[in-house]
């Protein structure tokens, strides 16, 4: 068995990252980084419950510190090798200028540190961790150093503890070419000219904590560290689902296998009855929408169809090439109309970008049967309910203030390009997540309510609904402020704007005044801007903090492609039964170096015999072979009769030449 005697560096991948490289708290103090616990799989030191989702990969073993490694003899001798004048004690140890300076806890030389979960004592290495120290090799760059002999321009410090004492050597390892800014490279130190700023990056893929302004912005107790929060991971997949879900052909036969260029057709609604005879409420016609891939480009787009329309204008284009042209975050975007007989009867289809998991505006807020309690008729002798009020019937004002933002964004755009958006209705606007709103089906009614009397000016028009759409804003406004379509309705407008009065601010009240009020005027969206106010501001905070928590969570995924294609070139090449006719091949050579690696990731196991798992020792080990970085680790036989004490720069040639060997297999070239 693989036993935990393998590595010289800590498998605690996160801690390392988060710990400042100057300034480190004394040995001896609770605050040291020395006590962090690095086998948890969080990022912030300030949760206390335990991650319920990645507790498979916490280290379980004896609590046994690594502090008594650090003897106050060896730093205080540590100290007088690298004395610098400038300093004022021994606390403050200087270092040559062009060097940079690690005592064994700076999270940029993998410090040997032990995380107090796992079996410390079988972790250890006998063998030395080599800090790498460049010096710089610009001739111009001044170096001063106490030690006796002046390591020569490009040659490497490295420093070897064995029995308490501390060695350093000089390694004739060429230097990094100046100015590069690679991780996969050694320590780059870039001595400027003015003020003598020392730069140190890692020397392998490190992960760095939580940026403190996403930290402190919505603190959860189990957010988890090394993946995305849970919520996004989720609602992710559920879009991912949505835009593969596909139908049994078999079962539908109603559904077409293509219509036009678009294949794998999915109801996105439920298919009207073929002897249907109700017509939509909203257009005039029976209406079906499907989500279908487009055989071009092989994109999902969602197809609105029209039974039973025959196009006999094709002047309406025009409006639709308009619509085509308009991108806005809030408006789903039309891409073409087409007509088809591919469902037996003619139908003309309006193709949409498609936005998988979203719902409409009428299904999240407008599908409680008791929310219209309010507004009914009540028989003689029942009393009225009580009053609705914010966060107990009614939606909070700030909810109603980020829709109306958007809605008017995207009334503004559509009108600055000549158009009227038609369709402002509770069915027609799209929710994705928790407050993101689209406008849906744009485009429609300017085809469908094509006259032939616009042939010479298709846009005369588009002042008259314009007007409307501020009005349908008004409704939409005024049923979110109720919570209920039925205040919308003309006998019950009264009731609700005391409703509004009573709730909301004299802010809100006036907007919708002002957009269900006739005025003597044409009106315009714009008018309604200072009637936001300062709101909008808020709500573009809002947007911004969102990005700034996707962003973080984007970062914790950002290095898994990498790390995936390294652990699918190891697979290829541990336990391959037969190669070249070689049953052997996996066993000898590079490959034997590459297979006590493998065990020495995955297979290692505690004193008592029982697996220890560590994720982030994982991580670890696979970028520092990523990068071929030349810290020493001992690869032991399953029979421990045989001890390998290699480097990762090593396994990295043994691992890219015997994969380069595979390819070239497979492509022939053998």
């Amino acid at each position: 068995m693989q036993r935990m005697t393998n590595s010289s560096s800590s498998p605690s991948l996160l801690n390392d990252s988060a710990k400042p490289y100057a300034g480190h708290d004394p040995l001896t103090s609770p605050a040291s980084s020395l006590f962090n616990d690095f086998g948890a799989l969080n990022i912030s030191q300030r949760r206390k419950t335990p991650n319920p989702t990645a507790s498979e990969f916490i280290p379980k073993g004896g609590s046994t510190s690594r502090l008594s490694n650090v003897s106050q003899s060896n730093m205080s001798a540590f100290s007088q090798v690298f004395s610098h004048p400038s300093l004022g004690g021994p606390a403050a140890a200087g270092l040559a200028p062009g060097m940079s300076l690690s005592a064994g806890s700076s999270p940029l030389h993998s410090p040997k540190i032990t995380p107090h979960t796992s079996p410390a004592p079988r972790r250890r290495s006998h063998t030395p961790n080599p800090a790498s120290y460049m010096v710089p090799s610009s001739a111009s760059t001044p170096v001063s150093t106490p030690v006796s002999q002046t390591p020569s321009a490009g040659q490497v410090i490295q420093k070897e503890t064995v029995g308490g004492t501390t060695y350093f050597y000089t390694d004739a390892t060429p230097a990094p070419v100046t100015g590069m800014r690679s991780f996969k490279n050694y320590h780059r130190t870039a001595c400027r000219t003015e003020g003598q700023i020392i730069e140190v990056f890692p020397n392998y893929h490190i992960y760095p904590p939580t940026a403190p302004h996403v930290a402190y912005m919505q603190p959860k107790a189990n957010a988890p560290s090394f993946f995305m929060a849970d919520e996004l991971r989720q609602e992710l997949i559920n879009r991912h689902l949505i835009t593969m879900a596909q139908i049994d052909q078999a079962d539908m036969p109603a559904v077409p296998t293509e219509v036009d260029s678009y294949h794998s057709l999915f109801p996105l609604e439920p298919l009207p009855p073929p002897n249907r005879i109700q017509k939509s409420s909203n257009f005039g016609y029976i209406t079906s929408c499907y989500k279908a891939v487009n055989s071009k480009d092989d994109l999902p787009y969602c197809l609105r169809r029209i039974h039973g329309f025959r196009l006999v204008n094709t002047k309406c284009m025009v409006l639709v090439d308009m619509w085509k042209k308009i991108q806005h975050s809030n408006i789903v975007t039309l891409r073409e109309v087409f007509t088809t007989k591919a469902f037996a009867e003619p139908s003309l289809v309006f193709a949409y970008d498609f936005h998988a998991g979203g719902e409409t505006l009428m299904s999240r807020h407008f599908n409680d049967p008791n929310a219209d309690a309010y507004f009914t008729k009540r028989k003689w002798g029942q009393h009225d309910g009580p009053l609705p009020r914010q966060h107990a019937g009614l939606l909070p004002e700030s909810l109603i203030w980020a829709y109306i933002v958007q809605l008017s964004s995207a009334l503004r755009t559509i009108h600055t390009a000549g158009l009227a958006c038609r369709v402002m209705d509770p069915t027609k606007i799209l929710i994705s997540g928790k407050t993101r709103l689209r406008v849906n089906c744009v485009g429609v009614f300017d085809v469908l309510t094509f006259d032939n009397s616009q042939n010479n000016n298709p846009l005369a028009l588009m002042a008259q609904y314009q007007q409307a759409d501020l009005i349908s804003l008004g409704k939409v406004v005024l049923a979110l402020a109720c919570n209920s379509l039925a205040g919308i309705q003309r006998e019950n407008l009264q009731k609700a704007m005391e409703l509004v009065t009573i709730n909301y601010s004299s802010d809100l009240k006036n907007l919708i005044l002002y957009l269900l009020t006739d005025q003597n005027r044409m009106r315009s969206v714009n008018d309604i801007m200072p009637m936001i106010g300062a709101r909008f501001y808020t709500q573009l905070d809002a947007a911004q903090m969102r990005n700034d928590v996707i962003e973080e969570d984007l970062a914790k995924e950002v290095q898994n492609g990498r790390l995936f294609r390294l652990l699918a070139k190891l697979g290829t090449i541990n336990e391959r039964p037969e190669f070249q006719k070689d049953p052997t091949w996996s066993e000898t050579g590079d490959r034997y170096l590459l297979k006590l690696f493998r065990d020495h990731l995955f297979h290692q196991v505690t004193e008592a015999g029982a697996p220890w798992i560590d994720l982030s020792h994982i991580i670890s080990c696979l970028n520092k072979l990523d990068a071929g970085v030349p810290e020493k680790i001992s690869l032991t036989s399953r029979d421990e009769k045989s001890v390998l004490v290699v480097t990762y720069s090593d396994l990295k040639r043994c691992f890219e030449n015997t994969f380069q060997e595979l390819i070239a297999a497979a492509n022939g070239q053998l």
